[in-house]
């Protein structure tokens, strides 16, 4: 029979561990935690919601990735992380909505390869662009090492020491490791004025920064052919000195999940947090 003293001892040293287990984080309360410490009010149509798995599953470790391709899953998978948040969409179109895919069966193993993992997806992207700093372009610009050349407080303007073109674009590849990027303009073309438009915003805002004053060069993820590639060529051959150089959807934005990881370190504990690099969803012949 234990003793009262005996007891009461027992019962102080098992208290921090049932605390412990009690707290253990999920990715519910990871969420909670990211809506306390972005700067702006959390919107009620967003697309960061819960993509798959149960939002109360114990975390073991969290991937913080731009896509969330297999590639991706099964190297979260590998390391050990059962919570995984993207920016970009999991099945395929902006809202998940996965009705046309019923059937299909690449969506079917990407789904089973989730559930049979026990893996819980978040995507995180409306939000990390509305807080401040945006945390998307802070990101890029630390990858970029463009601080220094920001004249304006969004951190898409820049002002550079004078550069051609062509020369430009092959630090571009060089700092994001590409394979290729797509230049529109003139190669021999000098500026010093360059606007960033990361991820996909759209040819309307696209066209709307590449016409303005301050910007000569503008470096974009991604965009109809018809609709910036188009005004692009249609300024060169006018003769403004104007020059797109697209280094396609990932790249533009990936750092910026980089910086999402080492920012949810500073108030998710308790649990490893990881950044995946996506592999390049394509290959040049």
């Amino acid at each position: 029979m234990i003793k009262p003293m005996k007891k009461l001892l027992l019962f102080v040293i098992l208290i921090p561990f049932c605390t412990f287990a009690q707290n253990k984080p999920t990715p519910r309360s990871v969420v909670n935690q990211i809506k306390e410490n972005v700067t702006c009010d959390w919107a009620e149509k967003t697309v960061d919601v819960f993509k798959a798995g149960n939002p109360d599953t114990e975390i073991k470790g969290i991937a913080v990735c731009m896509f969330a391709d297999m590639r991706t899953l099964q190297k979260a998978v590998e390391m050990n992380c059962n919570f995984i948040i993207t920016h970009e969409p999991v099945f395929y179109n902006h809202l998940d909505d996965t009705e046309a895919y019923a059937n299909d069966p690449v969506y079917k193993e990407k789904r089973q390869f989730i559930e049979d993992h026990k893996l819980v997806v978040f995507r995180f992207h409306d939000h990390i662009h509305m807080t401040k700093p945006d945390g998307i372009y802070a990101g890029m610009i630390e990858k970029l090492g463009w601080k220094d050349y920001a004249v304006d407080d969004r951190g898409t303007l820049f002002k550079m020491p004078e550069i051609q073109l062509a020369d430009f674009a092959q630090e571009l590849k060089k700092q994001l490791g590409l394979q290729t990027v797509r230049v529109i303009g003139n190669p021999e073309m000098k500026f010093t004025k360059v606007g960033l438009a990361v991820g996909a915003p759209g040819g309307a805002r696209q066209i709307q920064m590449l016409n303005m004053p301050d910007v000569e060069v503008m470096v974009a993820g991604e965009a109809n052919e018809w609709e910036t590639y188009l005004y692009a060529n249609d300024a060169t051959t006018l003769g403004k000195n104007k020059a797109v150089i697209f280094v396609g959807h990932i790249k533009s934005e990936e750092a910026g999940m980089d910086y999402c990881a080492q920012w949810l370190k500073g108030f998710v504990k308790g649990v490893p947090i990881h950044f995946i690099e996506n592999e390049a969803n394509f290959v040049t012949f």
